[in-house]
């Protein structure tokens, strides 16, 4: 994994979501599983990938991130959402739902 296949990835997917985590973060762990359960539930068609910043410090600084957790979501290839820190997932959810049902209606 590295910046210029996350990048084709973003390009040839019409929805991704980039969770950047730390391996000792605990908010990391803690909400990893329920923004992946949310968005399996609400958005089953945006992949998911997962970056660890300590094994891919490379990839964080190319997308900005700085802090950690920190949730990217991309539609059509563009950034539409950041979020970090403190969470809301279901904010998250109510600001994609529409570009979401828009883009695979």
């Amino acid at each position: 994994m590295n910046p210029d296949t996350i990048r084709q990835e973003i390009t040839q997917k019409p929805g991704v979501l980039l969770y950047f985590r730390g391996e000792r973060c605990n908010v990391c762990h803690a909400l990893q599983p329920k923004l992946f359960q949310a968005f399996d539930d609400h958005f089953p068609r945006i992949e998911k990938i997962t970056v660890d910043v300590a094994e891919h410090a490379d990839i964080a600084a190319s997308f900005g991130v700085f802090s950690i957790p920190t949730a990217i979501v991309f539609l059509d290839g563009k950034e539409f959402e950041r979020v970090s820190r403190n969470v809301s997932i279901p904010a998250l959810v109510e600001k994609i739902r529409r570009p979401y049902e828009i883009l695979f209606s």
